[in-house]
């Protein structure tokens, strides 16, 4: 199983909503995750906008292939992109930082 960290940056006028839309994730996008190997996945957000994310995947491209795939994750990245700075024109799903893991107590 692959463990994955990331960063992002969410907009210090949007945290808020960005809180509250993770209060009530789309079932079909929860569905699409699961379906395409994304488990035990966390967000943290901090109050100057740092967000952390943090999955676990038996292969992450797959997971990254699958989920681009699917309509339903099209439209959730589409609205989720404004709430995100330096992101360059990419998606959030493409965007992310991804963090080496330089350390793990199993």
């Amino acid at each position: 199983m692959e463990r994955v960290c990331f960063l992002l940056k969410v907009r210090q006028e949007r945290l808020q909503e960005y809180r509250e839309r993770h209060r009530s994730v789309w079932p079909e996008m929860l569905d699409a995750l699961r379906e395409t190997g994304w488990r035990n996945y966390s967000l943290f957000l901090r109050d100057d906008g740092l967000l952390v994310g943090y999955f676990e995947t038996p292969d992450l491209k797959a997971a990254l292939d699958g989920m681009a795939q699917r309509g339903v994750n099209e439209r959730w990245q589409r609205e989720m992109a404004p709430f995100f700075e330096n992101l360059g024109g990419r998606r959030p799903d493409e965007g992310f930082e991804r963090l080496d893991e330089v350390f793990h107590l199993p």
